[in-house]
């Protein structure tokens, strides 16, 4: 149906944060799309950051990055993730970065020597950067995702926006979806509507009226409680969809169908309901995901293990290829600063396979060293991304090749190994922001490798995030060892995947694999991570009942 002229559906939350937006607004992208309808979905975030990028992931969970080497909030991978469709610089906007667009106009002089203001200045920059998408002409449907809660003094420009997007478009060309709490008070064992009655006036005042409820709840509604809902937060009946605790985020879609909150939005926006959206394959994918023939547990090393969004996308990424390989994944969060020589044996015995995860800075640097060691000792599958590939050089490097205090000038600006060194292009770079090696970049594979069999091509691209990288100066002593650079940029000869030859899988990639896994498209490193994690698995139990013997 491609139209110059796509339908907004402006997506808002109340109550509380954290209650599922951005996997909302994914779940109904997926249903529209598989309805042969072509939809984005974008995120508006109230923070005054210019991106996420330099938040600490205890704050707001991963930094997700895109192919044009936007760094995103999180969310964007669940939209990704759910239509498999790449998003862009444009899918992610926040305060810091509309403000940061009128000041520069301001100083331009842009404004002609009026007063900037709230109004109309910024709301129409809010406006200007809803609607970009739609200009190319590529959608039917776009979804806006309003980050926050209708409230908070940071979104009330976004919210007086959408006031007057919906406004400007006119009757059937928008819509809003507010997503609240329903809270359950075990004391007295009720549902209480209270807290989405008080939202849903706030957002009413601010001249925004609902068409759709959609409630986070504990429990089932039951139909009088629904209908007190509609009556007093002003919505048609059958518009009260209730998103209760799913087992998998993978399951929300499908229960939100079974009420027919796609049918419903798409009443709303006087579109056609007559295709009913193809499911199959989303189903069984979920079939694959809960029944698995097999099971596995991976140890994920890292630095954030205490807050799991801080690796969203790997833990996600994992969930696909378990699916893809029949087999399910537990995974051990180890945090890497708790890791010694001491316990080490301990914290790591009996995982099938160990990802030694990305991150910044030295704070448990050295546990990851261990982690590492640990695994190519004991011959456990492991996979490391970003830093965990320079966790590995520099464990191989100590133990294999001899140089005691080889280490990431990162971490140790006066090693006399940098065996891990900062970019040539970033040795110049000040600002934190925006400036590391982002987006895609191309990886020629050595077609003798592991992972040209994997990938089935010998020039692949894939997403980086970071500042340091493999030192050349090294590269011949790690060839002599086995220790190979399957993976290189054909431009620069940076090295971007180093395999070790003489175990099955000792893998570490100079990129983020886990950003491009989606549910119809799971990550060929990831599945044959999975897939030698099992093999490793069987072996073990294999040497176990022999010594039993």
């Amino acid at each position: 149906m491609k139209s110059n002229s796509p339908k907004f559906i402006f997506v808002t939350g109340g109550v509380t944060s954290s209650l599922g937006k951005g996997i909302v607004a994914s779940s109904l992208g997926m249903l529209l799309q598989a309805r042969g309808y072509s939809v984005t979905i974008q995120k508006f975030d109230p923070y005054l950051n210019v991106d996420p990028g330099t938040l600490n992931p205890y704050e707001h969970g991963e930094c997700y990055v895109t192919e044009d080497g936007a760094e995103t909030d999180l969310d964007l991978g669940h939209y990704e993730r759910f239509l498999n469709r790449a998003t862009s610089q444009a899918n992610n906007v926040t305060t810091g970065r509309i403000y940061q667009t009128v000041i520069e106009k301001e100083r331009r002089g842009d404004y002609l020597g009026k007063t900037v203001q709230i109004v109309p200045h910024v709301t129409n920059e809010i406006k200007r950067r809803i609607k970009l998408l739609g200009s190319s002409g590529k959608y039917d449907i776009i979804i806006t995702e309003i980050g926050g809660t209708v409230g908070d003094i940071e979104s009330l420009p976004y919210i007086e926006s959408v006031r007057q997007m919906i406004w400007d478009l006119g009757e059937k060309e928008s819509m809003v979806i507010h997503l609240t709490l329903v809270p359950f008070l075990a004391a007295s064992g009720e549902l209480k509507t209270k807290p989405t009655q008080h939202s849903v006036r706030q957002l009413m005042e601010s001249g925004i009226r609902a068409d759709v409820l959609v409630t986070r709840t504990e429990h089932n509604l039951p139909k009088d409680v629904k209908e007190k809902l509609a009556l007093f937060c002003n919505v048609k009946k059958g518009h009260v969809i209730e998103s209760v605790d799913a087992e998998s985020i993978y399951d929300v879609p499908l229960l939100l169908h079974e009420q027919k909150f796609d049918d419903v939005v798409l009443e709303t926006l006087g579109l056609s309901t007559e295709t009913q959206p193809d499911l199959d394959r989303w189903k069984n994918f979920l079939t694959r995901h809960k029944n698995p023939s097999n099971q596995i547990e991976i140890a994920l090393v890292g630095k954030y293990t205490s807050l799991q969004d801080s690796y969203k996308s790997i833990s996600e990424a994992l969930t696909h290829a378990g699916a893809e390989a029949d087999t399910g994944v537990k995974v051990r969060w180890v945090y890497s600063g708790d890791l010694t020589p001491e316990n080490i044996d301990s914290k790591l015995s009996g995982v099938d396979g160990i990802l030694i995860a990305p991150g910044f800075g030295d704070r448990g640097i050295e546990g990851k060293i261990l982690a590492a060691n640990y695994a190519r000792r004991n011959k456990i599958p492991t996979f490391g991304i970003c830093l965990g590939m320079q966790i590995m050089t520099i464990e191989f490097a100590r133990n294999v090749l001899g140089l005691e205090d080889a280490d990431s000038s990162e971490v140790n600006a006066h090693t006399t190994h940098p065996v891990i060194n900062l970019m040539e292009g970033q040795k110049n770079v000040t600002h934190k922001g925006g400036t590391m090696r982002l987006g895609n970049w191309k990886c020629q594979l050595e077609p003798s490798s592991k992972v040209f069999e994997m990938y089935g091509e010998e020039l692949i691209e894939e997403r980086h995030r970071h500042r340091y990288e493999f030192n050349n100066e090294y590269l011949e002593s790690f060839e002599k060892e086995g220790f190979m650079p399957v993976g290189k940029n054909p431009d620069t000869g940076l090295v971007e995947i180093l395999e070790y030859k003489d175990l099955p899988f000792y893998i570490g990639v100079q990129f983020h694999p886990e950003y491009r896994s989606t549910v119809a498209n799971p990550h060929p490193v990831f599945v044959k991570f999975i897939e030698a994690a099992f093999m490793h698995k069987q072996n073990e139990n294999i040497h176990a009942t022999r010594k039993k013997i």
